[in-house]
């Protein structure tokens, strides 16, 4: 989803051999989610918490820490790293502590995996017993609830397919796999991905708990319910599985953020028009409208209740 900086970290991931997923508290494949991608921890040197999000009782469903990447083992830096940081250097250890408490208020915490800095999926595609096990003890060492796989690099279909059934057979049926397609993607139009989704789709609908949308930057918009509509329409993929993916911040990508009144009218107008909506996605957290910097939950927030989400 992703308009980050591209990042390389320097030491490498101690991955752990023993824990599995802790099991997901909530269906995966309920509708009405609000997913909250928590990719800058930390902003002008101060740490973002996601607290908030569960001390306001904003209704929030899942968070998306991002971004993770594969890093080729013969080049200079570590195998694996989020942003700019190896996931266990020191920097983080208060971000994971906060997450798992997240999950132990019955939020999903997922790991956004590649996005817009290429190299993790390539690695994944043609060299998978190397890197797969480097992306398998990460979710093992911090007991995630699932992954995110933002593949904006051309991927074989047979290649994705291969790790989304490794990944189900790793860690079982409750195990969140999710996928970040622009939402032309899901349409039949424009894809960054490499693999046709239709037929991915119609392999591994049933691993996948839903995809994660992203309607901007050119790939669709939410100010109106077209582009949603346009992939319902065709009858393959459900609403209930698709999520309407959204810039939470103008600053936060090229184009297509939508204000909050106008964003929460086509929430409200997809809600009512295609039961079982799948919910709505944010990039990214720390600096969310309408709350910035100083209360970026409140997107959450207001989200939900566009959506009626108990809180």
């Amino acid at each position: 989803m992703k308009r980050r900086s591209v990042l390389l970290a320097a030491l490498a991931l101690t991955a752990a051999s023993g824990g599995t997923a802790m099991a997901a508290r909530k269906p995966s494949a309920a509708g009405k989610r609000v997913v909250v991608y928590y990719q800058t921890q930390y902003a002008n040197g101060t740490y973002v918490s996601p607290l908030a999000l569960t001390e306001h009782r904003t209704g929030v469903t899942d968070v998306l820490v991002a971004a993770v990447h594969l890093n080729d083992l013969n080049g200079p830096y570590a195998p694996v790293h989020l942003n700019d940081d190896p996931p266990g250097a020191a920097k983080y250890d208060r971000m994971w502590r906060d997450l798992k408490t997240l999950r132990g208020q019955g939020v999903h915490v997922l790991a956004m995996v590649g996005g817009a800095a290429p190299g993790s999926f390539t690695r994944l595609d043609e060299e998978f017993d190397t890197y797969y096990p480097l992306l398998r003890d990460f979710i093992r060492r911090y007991e995630l609830d699932g992954v995110d796989l933002d593949v904006e690099e051309r991927m074989s279909l047979a290649g994705i397919e291969r790790v989304i059934s490794a990944l189900r057979a790793d860690f079982g049926a409750d195990f969140i796999i999710t996928l970040a397609p622009v939402g032309s993607a899901l349409s039949g139009g424009g894809n960054l991905s490499g693999f046709d989704y239709d037929a991915l789709y119609r392999s591994r609908g049933g691993d996948i708990a839903w995809f994660n949308a992203q309607f901007y930057n050119g790939w669709g918009r939410m100010n109106s319910t077209a582009d949603y509509d346009a992939i319902i329409t065709r009858g393959l993929i459900p609403a209930s599985k698709v999520v309407a993916g959204t810039l939470t911040s103008p600053a936060n990508g090229g184009s297509g953020y939508v204000g909050m009144a106008t964003l929460k009218s086509t929430l409200g107008a997809l809600a009512s028009k295609h039961p079982g909506f799948g919910g709505v996605a944010g990039w990214e957290y720390f600096n969310s409208q309408p709350g910035g910097t100083a209360a970026p939950w409140k997107w959450a927030a207001e989200v939900a209740s566009a959506l009626k989400i108990r809180r």
